[in-house]
């Protein structure tokens, strides 16, 4: 296939037509957090499943000021067996059942208890009762497919009595890295070495996405290793990763060796600063990122092209992370490429608002630091103006 670069957006439709979703797999709701949701979950029955008081005090017929005989008392869990009877009330605590005959409550500092009697004031029907239903009514949709669970979407679920629910399959990634002059990290540094950020970098954006990570590994830059190494990753995930090796210099094996192994290409290049020697194809159903080594550009096209394959992988909107916002410096447009610029993000009374980290050279690893947004900064001339509007990528 032809290496002429592509655009970002393009780029984006290539990886996401390439994906199909994982198989279903039923999760128990305590593991489920940050997994995807495969099916609409309704409610079984109401939920409140009964009127409850919303606080403690006196369940009353409602009327006006009266002295009561105290009968007996509901608790939570534990209910009034009989029924209330005009000029009787009963003790009652916050979410305990209504007794049958009540439709009010009391608050407890409202009334004054001695001997086994109550005096009141005037209450009308329905103070201070929570009515069976009035969160969700059975039958109601209550969390949508596609849903990412968070600890709201799980309490609602175990409010609803769910056990378990079917989720997408979590991604099984491989991040391989190349290059003979990376160090693992705490190991001392020879001439000409640096330390493997990638390897970090790209196994915690995995996970973080809701992937997991099967394999990460160091290659040396030579065509046999990279092969060995790939074909394990191949074997081993549904997603490979590998940083470096994908240019066209003497030490760049990644290519040949992706198509030694019959992987498909399906583009080589995108029209991005930071980020031109992306490579993308697949081999049977595994998709591959070939992603580049410098850790700035690795992690931005980590950010616009993986992690929307592994969410839509594990059945998620790829798209929900992306907006808009209003840019509070100018920046200077590139003539030939789209640009990625690190930027700290900021909520206003005219919506979100982005400023640049810090330097956005590819080599300022740390413009990476307080990075919450990539806004998308089309190629052209001239600049961007304070004010004006750009897509943004959320990353943080």
């Amino acid at each position: 296939m032809a290496s002429t670069l592509i655009s970002v957006a393009e780029a984006r439709e290539r990886v996401l037509a390439a994906v199909s979703p994982l198989p279903v797999e039923e999760v128990p709701l305590d593991r489920a957090l940050g997994r995807v949701l495969a099916e609409d979950v309704a409610a079984s029955g109401d939920l409140p499943s009964f009127d409850s008081s919303a606080m403690d005090g006196f369940a009353v017929v409602a009327g006006g000021e009266a002295e009561l005989r105290v009968v007996g008392e509901s608790r939570a869990g534990t209910p009034f067996a009989g029924a209330l009877r005009p000029g009787t009330a009963v003790r009652i605590s916050t979410g305990a059942v209504i007794p049958r005959g009540a439709d009010a409550v009391v608050p407890v500092e409202r009334a004054r208890e001695r001997d086994g009697r109550v005096a009141v004031p005037a209450v009308a029907p329905g103070e201070n009762v929570r009515r069976a239903g009035e969160d969700v009514r059975a039958g109601e949709l209550l969390v949508r497919a596609g849903a990412p669970l968070g600890p709201p979407e799980l309490a609602v679920l175990a409010a609803a009595g769910r056990a378990t629910v079917r989720c997408g399959a979590r991604p099984r990634v491989a991040v391989l890295v190349t290059g003979d002059e990376l160090v693992a990290p705490g190991e001392p540094l020879g001439p000409g070495q640096i330390r493997d950020s990638n390897a970090v970098a790209l196994a915690a954006l995995a996970q973080a996405a809701g992937a997991n990570v099967v394999r990460r590994e160091r290659v040396r830059d030579r065509p046999a290793d990279t092969r060995r190494a790939l074909e394990r990753g191949l074997d081993a995930a549904d997603v490979v990763c590998v940083s470096g090796g994908v240019s066209v210099g003497p030490h760049d094996h990644v290519r040949p060796a992706l198509a030694e192994l019959g992987a498909r290409e399906l583009f080589w290049g995108v029209r991005l600063k930071p980020g031109k020697p992306v490579w993308f194809g697949a081999a049977g159903r595994t998709l591959v990122f070939g992603l580049p080594g410098n850790p700035v550009s690795a992690m931005v096209t980590f950010h616009l092209l993986a992690r929307p394959a592994l969410r839509a992988l594990a059945g998620a909107d790829p798209a929900d992370r992306r907006t808009t916002a209003r840019l509070d410096s100018s920046v200077r447009r590139n003539p030939a490429r789209d640009q990625a610029i690190r930027c700290r993000l900021e909520l206003r009374d005219d919506g979100w608002h982005v400023r640049p980290t810090k330097a956005q050279e590819s080599h300022i690893l740390s413009s990476m630091l307080d990075a919450q947004a990539l806004a998308l900064v089309p190629a052209g001339e001239g600049e961007l103006a304070a004010g004006e509007r750009v897509e943004i990528q959320l990353v943080g």
